[in-house]
């Protein structure tokens, strides 16, 4: 084999055989496109993370090993890869001894939470939270048929907020072994419910536990042109808008959390432009999921709307919307920046992609956990432990924490747990390093 980042189609280890994949079975893969992060990589635990529970995924797997074969070429490309650090880019600094030694100690690690049933499917907790999660919604619309309005819109954001935890999960195929109802499902809880596709979601949120914090890679940390995490995010701002908006990054730190309520408008509006172009995307799963992707998200606004026409003026109308939909945006967004924004990146050629543990580990941080926040939460305060076993139910995500503490521990690798307020402002000092950094470079 030879390495060339730019033939068609592409090569990852799974295992201890490096496998080759056509460009037609890439744009057949079920996934989409996160498969394309691994190119030239090793994939062996991200297959296992994604694919827990999926016969058929494993039986593909498998033949694609039989034309496998041990490529030198490649490993010592691997073993190459050296980082450089900058201002909040971290070096991935560990040995390929160590790592070698770390990857067969986490397939032990995995294997034992098999053997201890933390990967067994619990149908009845979500059947449970699934009700609980619709009563939220139907009381926010009691509410507002007795005319509070604005604790129905209140409500209403709430619900928004735990539905996106639960289609989260539905994704990533915890509540059952049955993938295709647990694709239905989410579909009905993501688009429908809570106006957020289903497949735009897969595709964004797939990369980002590929790739966590890895640059170029993982978008949810390119976030220019109104923050710049890293150095590399000055280049973006080349438009005339974008380098007006230069202007205001050295206070990016100040206006950050001013903008968390604004992140359900990005999301929903990232949605519907996704859906209408699933039909032209050189993904097969994506034009084959095009038609409800699009019925549902159109069902989304259309209850929205009919919902504000019931409402008695357009003062109200316009409060009830704003409170809801800005609720909903907090509720979410004071969660999903808490756990990676916190922490460093590493550059897009990092070694750290063929160790999975070790990626997920150094770019996580856990917010302290309990029985209120594992609910308003919806078990992202566990986000290391999801982040590596994205298939266990969330109901075990808390004796998890236990075996992956004790992982961390015997393998020299920190493991980053602190109150919410400690976090959010590693969060901003790492939004303030980036603008002092632009101001001593206008100085």
């Amino acid at each position: 084999m030879v390495v060339n980042k730019d033939a068609s189609g592409i090569r990852m280890r799974i295992g201890n055989k490096w496998v080759y994949m056509n460009e037609e079975a890439v744009k057949n893969h079920p996934g989409g496109a996160v498969i394309e992060q691994y190119r030239n990589s090793d994939a062996t635990h991200i297959f296992h993370a994604f694919h827990e529970g999926s016969s058929k995924a494993y039986k593909q797997v498998e033949l694609l090993k039989k034309n496998g074969e041990h490529d030198e070429r490649l490993e010592r490309e691997l073993e190459k890869r050296l980082d450089k650090g900058d201002v909040n880019v971290s070096v991935y600094d560990i040995s390929v001894e160590q790592e070698k030694k770390m990857v067969e100690s986490f397939e032990r690690l995995r294997q034992r939470l098999h053997d201890d049933g933390l990967m067994t499917a619990n149908e009845t907790y979500f059947i449970f939270k699934s009700l609980s999660t619709l009563s939220i919604m139907a009381f926010a619309f009691y509410l507002q048929y007795l005319g509070w309005y604005m604790t129905s819109a209140c409500v209403l954001a709430l619900a928004w907020q735990q539905f996106g935890w639960l289609t989260h999960e539905f994704c990533h195929q915890q509540p059952t072994k049955n993938r295709p109802l647990n694709d239905t499902v989410s579909l009905f809880f993501g688009n429908f419910l809570q106006g957020f596709s289903r497949d735009w979601w897969k595709d964004k949120h797939n990369t980002h536990h590929a790739a966590t914090n890895v640059i170029d890679h993982d978008g949810d940390i390119d976030l220019a042109p109104l923050f710049a995490f890293i150095p590399g995010d000055l280049t973006k701002y080349k438009a005339t808008v974008e380098k007006a908006i230069l202007q205001i990054i050295p206070y990016q730190h100040l206006y950050f959390t001013a903008l968390l309520p604004m992140l359900r408008f990005s999301w929903t509006s990232q949605s519907v432009q996704w859906v209408f172009n699933e039909n032209n995307m050189e993904y097969k799963v994506y034009k084959k999921n095009a038609f409800w992707e699009q019925a549902t998200i159109i069902g989304h606004w259309a209850w929205v709307f009919y919902q504000l026409f019931l409402l008695p003026s357009w003062p109200i109308r316009i409060a009830y919307f704003l409170i809801s939909q800005l609720g909903g945006g907090f509720l979410i967004a004071h969660v999903v920046t808490f756990n990676h924004n916190s922490v460093d990146k590493y550059p897009a050629d990092s070694r750290i992609l063929n160790n999975f543990a070790a990626l997920q580990i150094l770019t996580t941080r856990n917010m302290t956990p309990s029985p209120f926040i594992d609910w308003l939460w919806g078990g992202l305060n566990y986000q290391i432990e999801h982040h590596l076993f994205p298939t266990m139910p969330r109901c075990n995500l808390n004796r998890c924490m236990k075996y992956v503490k004790e992982w961390c521990a015997e393998n020299n690798l920190p493991y980053l747990v602190d109150d919410y307020f400690v976090g959010y402002n590693l969060n901003l000092q790492q939004l303030k390093n980036m603008a002092e950094l632009v101001q001593a470079k206008a100085a």
